[in-house]
């Protein structure tokens, strides 16, 4: 066998073993089942109408109708020419999803660790352990997939970064151009700004040791280096990267004209999303416990308790049958802590984070402070509104963070650092060139703070800690205090039995450490024995949440939503008009209309802004009004009994109509506000500038019309008859950026009315009048994305040959 082979079979066995993992820890996929993610479900809901034109026409539209008026698809798995580092990433996960995203976790943090110069069984059991952290599972069972692609490409991209920085110019290059362009494709930018603000830390840190050095110039040259392959990176995403800014500056993510709320108190930011809003989801100080005893606070906002609770004894108690109370509980509201709503703990595991707390004990230089950094400063910002002037700090100073929400979910930082650090505790305790006294003396610190902390909750945690949590008014108001009771008394059963938990697997790792020290047992033993206790630790969490029993057949997920008789009969109606789901079914899954119509709502982190102005005035209080401007003809909705019926709604406006008088207005708050009274059939109001020259009253004929012709997402015709000049609104979504306007075939300026219509000056006669979505944003990226990969390509190309020159010279040599 030749030597590089030799080499590359350890490798390999890795790379076939994660596949293996991946698939027995999803085997349903091999059955041909699909995991169940409710986010899936609600985004198979919002993308169905482009899907459906992309079936039928062979083309592409940017722009859907089926969702919040209007929209455009940048956000909705929108496909886009010369877009070829997406086929890389998708040939890389070639398993079925979503161990395709497990598979990438593994791979990626394995190729860290060969970077970072990793024996190759510790560099498997990192990844074993970063891909196995709860919340990276998690996120899969709820159907997060664009935040753990992104997610499992960091580690790649961090590859890149420290072998430039290590000299290794030309591989860190390719590396990570390659690395930073897949972990754009992913298309979570909030993740990829978190990775971001660890890069930041991580160049400072190198800063300060090469100025310490006296190496500044080979630092420079790295950030110059890196900033070549990120300019790469971002040109082979450029078409998803110049649409999705530009969306982004008309979304709630923007500036807003906006200066006041619904309930008329001033706007406490403008230029981004609300204080309130991005710290809704914050961690709590105590919760951090959670990344090592997983169920400190509880677990999840729901938890299946079991037949041994008193929280099952208090339903028999109240008269339940056992079968009933064993219904009870599954959803016992276990959770106690600062959060709203969690699906579960963010558990990084005992064992890892026993290791790391080693490995501070054992490593030195700028890894230890760049992984100690990232930990400290993505656990912190967590805090959010609970360490409140380092939040407010970064939200007004930091630029674009005020452009991301869940603080909470930066933990993915940490989360990665651990790991890092874990793989590097066992490597110094195997590294021979330690003494044994001092790995001896980090064992012993690390055993006793760690296991100590596991100790102390444990046998004090029922008297150290109220197991309040915020619902809990509720909870008592509804079942009474002895219910209450009953249910602290699981909260406190359950963090006392996963801190017994932890203290064993303290104890367990410690114990096979210590005999690997002491020569009591050999090294292979020794990291097998680890293996099989961080696979107990991760696995036995995760299964908790996510397992066999969250895979569905695969046409429950293709088609999650059924026609109902409520549907048929709105779907006699062939016209183009919308709908707004008042049921209780619409309100669970708020894809379901968009399934099936053009619908006034839907399911989005990042709304149009004025649209989502519009819903917060207006269409979450029912404002008949808008819903005529808006041409919502159908209302579905359900009486006291729960029976469904569509209320047709007689006045509303149409698809086009031709109004009296158009009117300035000063600001976009007297524009909104003049919404709720404003005669919109015949009055048309813009804070836009107009023509001087144009009219502002017009004379309607009785007998002009304008109607739909023809309607597809990405074009509306209209033809209409009018003996005079006048003004049409339409009830279309106005957005400033691809949608022009042609009557007779010559393109004429539209403006925006009624905050957020399209309106048009059109002349007396006969006319066509076309609306096409043919965005230049798009046109430009391909461009670019072409350009920027054939630029990557030669010099990848190049790359490789000349490292094979340098390996061949040597050989030769």
């Amino acid at each position: 066998m030749p030597f590089s082979l030799k080499r590359l079979l350890p490798h390999l066995i890795v790379f076939l073993g994660f596949i293996a993992v991946s698939l027995a820890y999803f085997s349903p996929v091999l059955k041909g089942r699909e995991i169940f993610q409710s986010d899936i479900k609600h985004y198979i809901g919002m993308a169905k109408q482009q899907n459906d034109f992309r079936e039928k026409t062979g083309e592409e539209t940017y722009w859907t109708n089926g969702a919040f008026g209007g929209m455009p698809t940048y956000q909705l798995g929108a496909k886009y020419p010369h877009y070829y580092i997406k086929k890389l990433d998708g040939a890389l996960r070639f398993l079925p999803r979503p161990a395709d995203y497990l598979f990438l976790y593994f791979l990626s943090f394995y190729v860290l660790m060969l970077v970072l110069k990793v024996d190759y069984r510790l560099a498997a059991f990192g990844s074993l352990a970063f891909g196995f952290s709860t919340y990276l599972i998690i996120i899969l069972g709820v159907g997060h997939n664009s935040k753990a692609h992104a997610i499992a490409y960091m580690p790649l991209v961090l590859a890149g970064i420290l072998l430039t920085f290590r000299k290794e110019y030309i591989k860190g290059f390719i590396l990570a151009t390659i690395a930073l362009g897949l972990e754009i494709v992913a298309n979570h930018f909030q993740m990829t700004y978190y990775l971001l603000l660890l890069v930041c830390v991580i160049g400072i840190v190198y800063l300060i040791d090469f100025y310490r050095k006296k190496e500044l110039p080979h630092f420079f040259k790295s950030i110059g280096i890196l900033s070549i392959s990120a300019l790469l990176a971002v040109g082979l995403n450029a078409s998803n990267i110049l649409a999705t800014q530009e969306y982004v500056k008309e979304s709630t993510r923007g500036n807003s004209e906006l200066t006041i709320n619904a309930d008329g108190s001033p706007k406490d930011n403008t230029t981004g999303l609300s204080r309130e809003y991005i710290t809704e989801y914050s961690y709590g100080k105590l919760e951090s416990l959670n990344l090592f005893i997983p169920r400190f606070m509880g677990g999840g906002t729901y938890s299946d308790v079991g037949k041994d609770s008193e929280t099952y004894q208090f339903y028999l108690n109240a008269g339940l049958t056992p079968v009933q109370a064993i219904e009870q509980v599954k959803q016992t509201p276990t959770y106690w802590g600062d959060q709203t709503i969690v699906e579960a703990p963010a558990y990084v595991g005992a064992i890892v984070i026993f290791l790391a707390i080693l490995a501070l004990f054992l490593i030195k230089g700028r890894l230890k402070w760049w992984l100690s950094g990232g930990i400290v400063l993505s656990l912190f910002l967590s805090f959010g509104k609970n360490l409140a002037f380092l939040t407010d700090f970064f939200i007004n100073v930091v630029p674009l963070y005020d452009k991301f929400r869940a603080v909470s979910s930066i933990q993915v930082i940490l989360e990665l650092c651990f790991p890092i650090l874990a793989v590097f505790g066992l490597y110094k305790i195997f590294n021979k060139e330690i003494s044994i006294d001092e790995k001896m003396k980090g064992l012993k610190w690390s055993t006793i703070i760690a296991g100590g902390i596991a100790l102390i909750i444990w046998l004090f945690g029922s008297s150290l800690f109220d197991f309040a949590g915020v619902r809990d008014a509720m909870w008592r108001q509804n079942y009474g205090q002895a219910f209450m009771n009953a249910l602290e008394e699981d909260r406190i059963m359950i963090m006392k039995s996963d801190a017994f938990r932890t203290l064993i697997l303290v104890l367990l790792s410690a114990g096979v450490l210590w005999a690997v020290i002491n020569d009591k047992i050999k090294k292979s033993i020794g990291i097998s024995a680890l293996f099989v206790l961080l696979l107990f630790d991760l696995i036995g969490v995760d299964r908790r949440h996510v397992n066999n029993e969250n895979f569905v057949a695969s046409v429950s997920v293709q088609r999650p939503y059924q026609v109902s008789q409520l549907d048929q009969q709105v779907l006699k109606d062939t016209s183009y008009y919308r709908v707004l789901d008042l049921t209780t079914q619409g309100a669970r899954a708020p894809g379901r209309a968009s399934y099936f119509y053009n619908s006034l709502t839907g399911y989005h982190a990042a709304k149009l802004g004025r649209y989502n102005d519009l819903m917060e005035f207006y269409i979450y209080r029912n404002n008949i009004n808008v819903f005529n401007m808006l041409n919502t003809k159908y209302i579905l909705a359900e009486d006291e009994n729960g029976s469904q019926f569509p209320y047709v709604n007689n006045d509303a406006n149409g698809n086009a109509w031709f109004v009296s008088e158009i009117r300035e207005v000063a600001s976009a708050n007297e524009e909104l506000q003049l919404l709720d009274s404003l005669d919109n059939k015949n009055i048309a109001i813009t804070t836009m500038p107009l023509p001087s020259e144009s009219k502002r009253n017009f004379q309607i004929d009785s007998l002009a019309t304008i109607n739909l012709k023809s309607f597809k997402p990405n074009e509306l015709k209209y033809s209409y008859s009018n003996t005079n000049e006048g003004f049409a609104v339409f009830s279309e979504i106005y957005y400033p950026h691809g949608w022009k306007a042609y009557l007779d075939g010559e393109e004429m300026p539209h403006f925006r009315v009624d905050y957020l219509l399209r309106g048009m000056f059109v002349p007396a006669g006969k006319h066509e009048i076309v609306f096409k979505f043919d965005p230049q944003v798009v046109k430009t990226g391909g461009t670019i994305a072409l350009a920027s990969s054939i630029i990557v390509a030669l010099l990848v190309l190049g790359g490789l040959f000349l490292m094979f020159k340098r390996t061949s010279g040597k050989t030769t040599e």
